[in-house]
């Protein structure tokens, strides 16, 4: 075990090496190489798969548990707002500047930090670290690919930037495309039927919809019609519209149950994407609500997405650093907050470790 000060200035720096390696979506390898340096540094046997590390704390002992500790080393690219160089690391009032400092860098090294201190430990659980890619795209090379090499997880702590709040739910996503059939005609005659009216109709029903389900964490899930294209020219009547949903799925709905209660109410034919994104929700009488409990962790509901809709286990999202930087210009993450994440994290596993 590494104290907390030794494991504190590593983890900086780490962060500081990853945030100049640039490490988009589908092109982690680099930051990938450093994370397995890192933990290889440490004298810990890596294990890899595309740009995806992972770690035992100790050997794998299949009687027991698991816990996974997980978060992402992908970034999106730099807004055009950035005034700084987004993949230089810079220190300023307390302040560590650069691409991925705050989602999901700071996190990630902290995870990796709290994990470090417990290496060698016995514990009454398996402890696994998952520096996961494709995060920001949800891609099915990163940590869906993993689901099915991975031990089953008892908890997964992912970690995301919360100000250190414990999300014991979050909302899933539903990505709709629909499309409605009018009849083309001459714009200039009563003919035709215009597939835009018609649309307006389903457009009318989903500004004013509510899901009959809420949660308690989540509120009700919400769909916004946010893409809509129709026509060729000005006189022709157009015969087809196209319009796109986003639909932000509660715990109180699987996707599958959300779409077809959507498409019960609307007369357009709809499509879609993608069933995986799915809502999470930690089980009730699940220990780590105790855990909880005894750290005084605020629980909330998160309405944004993460690692945590592609994990089929029962899983909580928490983090140094705040969500509302996240893809911000001069992306930023106070280096205190740092310090607090390690901290945190070991309480949380020296807490559910004492009460497993």
């Amino acid at each position: 075990m590494e104290n907390i000060a030794v494991l504190f200035e590593d983890a900086i720096q780490l962060l500081k090496d990853l945030i100049e390696t640039p490490s988009f979506s589908k092109e982690e390898n680099k930051t990938a190489d450093r994370i397995e340096t890192f933990l290889n540094q440490k004298g810990i046997e890596v294990n890899r798969q595309g740009n995806n590390i992972w770690a035992f704390a100790n050997d794998y002992n299949p009687v027991l548990p698991t816990i996974w500790l997980n978060s992402h080393h992908d970034t999106v690219k730099p807004n055009s707002g950035y005034t700084k160089d987004p993949f230089k690391a810079i220190v300023e009032e307390g302040k560590l500047f650069g691409l991925g400092s705050n989602d999901a860098g700071g996190p990630l090294v902290s995870l990796i930090a709290c994990f470090c201190h417990f290496i060698g430990k016995s514990l009454p659980f398996n402890l696994l670290i998952i520096a996961s890619a494709e995060e920001e795209i949800s891609g099915s090379n990163g940590i869906s690919s993993l689901i099915s090499i991975l031990p089953e997880a008892e908890l997964a702590i992912v970690g995301e930037p919360t100000q250190m709040r414990l999300a014991v739910a979050e909302k899933g996503l539903l990505v709709i495309d629909a499309k409605i059939q009018g009849k083309a005609g001459h714009a200039a005659r009563e003919e035709g039927i215009n597939a835009i009216y018609l649309a307006m109709e389903d457009l009318d029903e989903i500004r004013n919809f509510q899901f009959f389900k809420s949660s308690s964490f989540l509120g009700r899930t919400k769909v916004t019609a946010t893409v809509i294209k129709a026509g060729q020219q000005h006189n022709v009547i157009p015969d087809l519209c196209e319009f796109t949903l986003d639909v932000r799925v509660t715990d109180a709905y699987t996707l599958e149950e959300a779409f077809e209660e959507l498409k019960s109410k609307l007369k357009a034919e709809l499509t879609p994407r993608s069933m995986r994104l799915q809502s999470s929700h930690l089980p009730e009488g699940h220990l780590m609500y105790r855990v909880s409990d005894k750290l005084e962790l605020e629980n909330f509901g998160s309405p944004t997405l993460s690692d945590q809709a592609l994990i089929p286990w029962p899983s909580v999202k928490i983090g140094p650093g705040d969500s509302a930087r996240s893809h911000s210009a001069d992306e930023f993450i106070f280096i205190e907050e740092i310090r607090k994440g390690i901290q945190g994290y070991i309480s949380i596993i020296n807490k559910y470790a004492e009460l497993s």
